[in-house]
């Protein structure tokens, strides 16, 4: 229950990242709010992969690795995001740098859940 509370803490810290970096009045551009569909969509390869691989023990590896593949890919973009709007001058490189910071702390989040929760096959949503 204590790693309950310290990701709910760390994942309020990210969220409060991310919103200064839109609406603090030197910024003022909500464009970064983008970066939340990344953050819905980063755990779903890992969640299709394990859904997978629970069926087939055959191909678990492959699917597995192909899962890791999009969800890096999916993290370097969130972090990318921000850096092309401050490039293109949408936002100011301080707010690139609040929705970094705000990236990192949400991202290592969304680990620390799947370490803390998905570790076993007895994972059921009882325990919290």
């Amino acid at each position: 229950q204590d790693a309950l509370v310290a990701l709910s803490f760390s994942g309020a810290i990210g969220l409060t990242f991310l919103l200064l970096g839109c609406a603090l009045e030197q910024y003022g551009v909500y464009w970064p709010l983008f970066v939340l569909i990344f953050y819905v969509l980063s755990p779903i390869p890992y969640f299709i992969a394990k859904r997978i691989s629970d069926d087939t023990d055959s191909a678990s590896n492959a699917c597995r690795e192909l899962a890791y593949f999009f969800t890096t890919g999916i993290v370097v973009s969130a972090f990318g995001l921000p850096i092309i709007l401050a490039r293109a001058y949408l936002i100011k490189w301080g707010a690139c740098g609040l929705v970094m910071a705000g990236n990192a702390v949400i991202f290592l989040t969304i680990l620390g859940f799947f370490v803390v929760f998905g570790g076993g096959d007895d994972f059921s949503w009882e325990q919290w």
